[in-house]
């Protein structure tokens, strides 16, 4: 199943659908929020709409919105894969490297990405994100976090990178919490049907060219275990959204330039759907 919020924003529908229908979700809930993740709501919103206990939805001309509402904290995890901490000339982290982002930074999928005025250095960055679906706080193992888990989805951790690196002082989120520099979903899937996030093919093109394109097994810490280590020094509520990393192939590397106005992001994992967005200056 795929959990999705439809139509403008800040007036979302939420829904499911199966690939071929989509249900209203709004007899169960007003939304897909903590309240909802936390209540066990993926699988009861599963079971009604197979039981023909919720109403079809038509999703013709709806926008797509990000698959939960807006999230308590975004948590970032960098340099998670050992080829783009190379090209960003550094080694392998020994631990979760962890940085936030505003969660106002978090759009739908396809809504514009706004650049910066002036801006001449910002970033694409795919990413597996994973939502926290139950209440997690020093757990024992990455076995016991995969059961915190709700569902994973698309996330873009967009970046500005002369204020992440240069006006930084050593703290990322300067270059992170632009307004649209986190576009998130089409879809929120559940765990059930994604297992523990690993062997995902993931991949980026910017106006039709390659850019990234590896895998989620290449993650040098794996969702569970990012989890459980987060669990043990910050306490992770359901909503949570966790941003995992991102593979080789960003504009920071030098290969290939950064976005500019005009620009056409598009990106994708396996299962979790694409994302299609269009870089437009901020004023």
């Amino acid at each position: 199943m795929r959990f999705m919020r439809l139509g403008e924003p800040g007036a979302e529908i939420p829904a499911v659908g199966d690939g071929s229908t989509t249900w209203d979700l709004r007899p169960l809930t007003a939304d897909i929020d903590s309240a909802f993740l936390a209540s066990d709501g993926l699988a009861r919103a599963e079971a009604a709409a197979r039981a023909g206990r919720l109403p079809e939805l038509a999703t013709d001309g709806l926008r797509y919105g990000p698959p939960i509402a807006r999230p308590q904290a975004v948590i970032c995890i960098g340099m998670n894969y050992a080829a783009h901490a190379r090209e960003s000339g550094a080694e392998p982290p020994a631990d979760i490297v962890v940085f936030y982002k505003h969660p106002n930074t978090v759009v739908g999928p396809h809504d514009d990405i706004l650049l910066p005025p002036e801006s001449t250095t910002t970033d694409w960055e795919v990413e597996l994100a994973a939502v926290i679906g139950t209440r997690a706080r020093y757990l024992s193992s990455p076995e016991e976090a995969l059961e915190h888990i709700a569902g994973f989805a698309v996330a873009n951790d967009v970046s500005e990178r002369e204020y992440q690196l240069e006006r930084s002082l050593g703290q990322w989120s300067k270059g992170k919490s632009f307004e649209t520099f986190n576009p998130l979903g089409p879809w929120l899937v559940p765990t059930a049907e994604v297992g523990d996030g690993s062997g995902l093919r993931i991949w980026s093109t910017v106006n039709g060219e390659s850019r990234q394109d590896s895998s989620t097994t290449d993650l040098i810490f794996g969702v569970a275990e990012i989890v459980y280590r987060l669990s043990r020094f910050t306490v992770l509520e359901p909503g949570d959204l966790i941003n995992t990393g991102t593979p080789e192939g960003v504009g920071l590397s030098g290969r290939f330039p950064y976005l500019a106005a005009g620009d056409r992001v598009r990106l994708g994992i396996d299962g979790l759907g694409e994302q299609s967005a269009t870089v437009r200056a901020a004023l």
